[in-house]
């Protein structure tokens, strides 16, 4: 009966859904175009082109604005010029003069990303009329009337330089655009988006204006509206903001340039400081929306998959590598598939690069089988499913595919992806997968070459004509993620095994559900002399279990539309789950086998251990990490040994070195259990046949070490500036600490969380003005505070990214930033949009199940419930301008931080 009422239900989601899809009344001059799947796409008489994909179970809602403009369109002398704009669009408009202030007071999560094919502008908030009419009036007037002017260019080049120089501090990146160079002649993929240093540096802003004024226009659109909205009032809204918009008479001009096929292997080798090695191999492959393209899809996990992956078996398994990876750049012109490794500094490239080359070319003998398809298939459709199951996923995804040259592309390629044999996989293998067709880090001559088909231009056009789709997705209930509705909601209680559960069941789109199981480990002193066996355990738990291995576990799991993630420190271990409802049971009976039974096999262990080496190694010249070692470090009265002592690069490895089996084994056997464990389930699901399940599954497994937190209290920190050399970087860092003597629940925690904010909390605060909008000194730079809620022990931070000459421009402009709010305080307006900001960012984050999921998890040892979150809402909208000025001097005083600056100065200085 449960499944025949389960499937009625379903069915009339599905026609109410459908019904009011048919039902929206359209505003004069709007057409609707198709829908598909839940999506109806709206067209206005300008050209833009609206997508709407509602789903009310989620009290949150994205817009996503796509201009079919992306580092593919430039040319000589213009790279980077998309991203530029990117940037300055957010620098307002005469009726929007100040864009991320008002971001940031109205709570939203904004922001901004260009790549090859398009550019698209991202924002998410709880759900609001008034906040969403603001947006989409302010994303209508940045669409042709935005500043782009000299004076922000100015600073924002800088700022732009600087996101580069990021870049190019990570040999990862760097190697990989340089490839990608490498393969192509002519395409302008074959150029970063992130530009040329010197095109970024001297465009003039007349040449930015009148790129701007070409592309960003309604023609050239798409607006994206996802999650929880009134679709008749909001398409009256886009009708009235957009509508008035004219349609440009300009014809944009087409592109049609298209390398020739590669003719023979290309290599390039890249020369610069750091501890780890990389090769790649970078194939052409067909377009996004080619026929072919999905097999590409399944080739990259066919491939790069660990561990049931070619070339993981091939290299990691024989410790040639300590990681592989492979990916495809989904474009709508041809585009690359790139299939790799990484190796600690002690492996031999030569051996991985012969072993990489070799494990690909065997494809041509060694062809794909049905069960590789199968598993790549299941994990692309689980992958498929969790988005369409999530409207800021949703939008994101339809962003990119629109780039392709349709939104329906989307869903397209999903049913390539269901229909693929292993003969279809083999041949698109076959055809690109071949000597000639690569661009590595060698050169090896061939007397055969081996040519891969010609690069084409595909027209999406005839491949969407007419598609229907699947049914639509499913909704679930509109939920109102109150602090108030959420205890409502919820059931707490403790099971006989000890373990504590928070349960909120509410219907959600497509049946989603979002678990956080975490286990407490042992106290104090049995824990000393562990690091780092907690973190390594946990790591160890799902690369094999009794009677299953690695890859039965990961296929289990995809089998089971799960995300099934296992992460552990030295105190506790947290398991993160996402599937659906109908899977939920079997998902916790294989979780609670992980947990209970692993196997800890020797040779995960090797290649676990080799993983990690190899990331500290990676880690070692890196001005961020570095700088924040060091200042982790710095006063830290703990005994090496202890659970809360920092060790340096070396002790990590060294830890890590001497992990064993057996110690994995033993620790495994003396600290887990659920007597002390914590469990928090947000989505659909039966409390009370979950609530049995547990019982089931856990009962009777308790740790033979009783758990007792260990404390974390504040201790002395004398400051402290400190200038690291870190060589042949471009990028520096910069980070300030504080410990100050502060608890969640202290009476002065909401004015400190307020002033915070209003310093640099956000993309509107004091630091942000200054450095990065004024000045241009840093891409990003933002102040934060971990709050703790046991001990009085607070730490508070500030950091930055900056180019290493500007040092002195930087510590000149914080110091000053800093001394003037502890000497003349915030301002009336910076409290306002600070407490309005921080309000309308908690109301979003509590409409986030997973999110919700943790947080309720954490509350449950703390004996705590939503009323807290509630009481801090309520004390945050009563902070006082004198209560907000006295908490920021009280904790925080300029002469007492510590300071670590990370970078390449020598070189600077000459």
């Amino acid at each position: 009966m449960t499944s025949i009422r389960q499937a009625a239900y379903a069915a009339a989601l599905l026609l109410a859904s459908l019904f009011a899809f048919a039902q929206v009344p359209l505003p004069a001059g709007v057409t609707k175009v198709t829908s598909v799947e839940g999506i109806t796409e709206y067209n206005l008489p300008n050209g833009l082109r609206v997508l709407f994909a509602p789903d009310s179970s989620k009290p949150s809602t994205t817009v996503n604005t796509t201009y079919l403009v992306g580092s593919r369109h430039e040319n000589y002398g213009e790279t980077g010029m998309a991203h530029l704009l990117e940037h300055l669009l957010f620098k307002g408009t005469p009726a929007f003069p100040q864009a991320w202030i008002e971001f940031t007071k109205r709570g939203l999560r904004a922001n901004g990303s260009t790549w090859t094919d398009r550019t698209n502008y991202f924002a998410s908030m709880a759900a609001n009329d008034e906040n969403l009419e603001w947006y989409l009036k302010w994303s209508a007037d940045a669409m042709t009337h935005s500043f782009i002017a000299k004076k922000d260019l100015d600073s924002e080049m800088t700022v732009v330089r600087n996101e580069m120089e990021s870049g190019e501090n990570n040999p990862f990146r760097s190697l990989l655009f340089q490839t990608i160079g490498a393969s192509y002649v002519w395409h302008s993929y074959g150029k970063s988006t992130i530009g040329a240093r010197a095109d970024v540096e001297n465009v003039s802003i007349e040449r930015l204006q009148a790129f701007y004024r070409n592309y960003y226009q309604p023609d050239n659109a798409v607006l994206i509206i996802t999650g929880k909205f009134d679709e008749v009032k909001t398409l009256a809204i886009v009708a009235r903001e957009f509508g008035k918009i004219p349609r440009p008479t300009r014809k944009l001009q087409p592109t049609y340039t298209v390398d020739a096929e590669q003719q023979g292997e290309r290599t390039l080798t890249l020369r610069r400081a750091g501890d780890t090695q990389i090769v790649l191999a970078v194939y052409h492959v067909p377009a996004g929306p080619s026929p072919d393209y999905a097999a590409i899809e399944l080739l990259s996990t066919i491939f790069g998959e660990a561990p049931s992956g070619r070339l993981h078996k091939s290299l990691v398994e024989t410790k040639q590598a300590a990681e592989v990876f492979g990916f495809a750049f989904e474009w709508k012109e041809p585009s690359v598939l790139i299939l790799g490794a990484q190796l600690p500094s002690t492996a031999s490239l030569d051996t991985a690069r012969a072993s990489l080359v070799k494990t690909i070319d065997a494809v041509a003998t060694d062809p794909i089988s049905e069960a590789d398809v199968d598993r790549a298939r299941t994990k692309y459709l689980k992958d498929f499913e969790r988005t369409t199951s999530d409207p800021e996923r949703m939008g994101v995804a339809l962003s990119s595919s629109i780039a392709l040259g349709d939104w329906r592309l989307f869903f397209l390629q999903r049913d390539q992806v269901r229909k693929l044999k292993a003969a279809d996989v083999q041949r698109v293998a076959s055809a690109y997968l071949v000597p000639d067709n690569r661009t590595l880090g060698v050169f090896i001559p061939t007397a055969n070459p081996n040519r891969p088909p010609k690069p084409l231009l595909v027209d999406a056009a005839p491949l969407v004509k007419d598609y229907k789709g699947d049914a639509p997705v499913v909704q679930g209930e509109a939920f109102d993620a109150t602090p108030e509705n959420i205890d409502k909601r919820t059931e707490r209680v403790k099971l006989a095994s000890g373990m504590r559960t928070a349960l909120l069941p509410k219907r959600t789109r497509a049946a989603a559900v979002n678990v956080r199981l975490v286990l407490h480990l042992g106290d104090e002193k049995s824990l000393t002399g562990m690091p780092p066996l907690g973190p390594m355990t946990a790591a160890m738990l799902n690369r094999g279990s009794a009677g299953m291995s690695r890859q039965d576990i990961q296929d289990a799991f995809d089998r089971l539309k799960a995300r099934v993630g296992i992460n552990g420190d030295n105190t506790a271990v947290t398991v993160s789950i996402e599937t659906t409802r109908e899977n939920l049971p079997e998902v916790l009976k294989l979780v609670a086998k992980v947990l209970r039974e692993p196997s800890f096999p020797a040779s995960e262990l090797e290649q676990l251990k080799n993983e990690r080496v190899t990331e500290i190694e990676s880690q070692r010249k890196e001005p961020n990490a570095v700088a924040r070692l060091a200042v982790a470090r710095h006063g830290n009265p703990y005994a090496k040994g202890h659970v809360r002592y920092e060790p340096t690069f070396d002790e990590q490895i060294a830890e890590i070195n001497g992990v064993t089996v057996e110690r994995i084994r033993a620790f495994h056997a003396n600290f887990y259990g659920v007597d002390s464990a914590d469990f928090a389930a947000v989505g659909d699901f039966d409390a009370a046949t979950l609530k049995a399940q547990l019982e089931q599954l856990f009962g009777g497994w308790k740790s033979k070490t009783p758990y007792q937190r260990v404390a974390n209290p504040i201790y002395a920190l004398a400051p402290m500036g400190q200038k690291l050399e870190t060589p042949d970087k471009a990028n520096a860092f910069f980070i300030t600490l504080a410990r100050i003597p502060l608890r969640d629940d202290d009476p002065d925690y909401p004015a400190f969380l307020v002033a915070n904010h209003i310093f640099g909390g956000g993309t509107g605060g004091i630091v942000w003005r200054r450095i990065r909008e004024k000045e241009g000194i840093s891409y990003g730079i933002n102040s934060g505070m971990n709050a703790n809620s046991f001990e009085q022990h607070t730490t508070w931070t500030t950091a930055a990214i900056y180019a290493p000459q500007n040092l002195e421009r930087l510590q000149k402009a914080f110091a000053e930033e800093i001394g003037r709010v502890v000497k003349d305080g915030f301002t009336a307006d910076e409290l306002k949009d600070a407490k309005a900001g921080l309000l309308a960012q908690r109301r979003l984050a509590r409409a986030q199940d997973a999110g919700l999921a943790n947080t309720m998890a954490f509350y449950l040892e703390l004996n705590r419930t939503m009323a807290y979150q509630a009481k801090v809402d309520r004390d945050i909208e009563a902070v006082t301008l004198e209560q907000a000025n006295a908490a920021f001097r009280k904790y925080v005083d300029p002469s007492k931080l510590s300071t670590i600056y990370a970078g390449d100065f020598a070189k600077a200085a000459k």
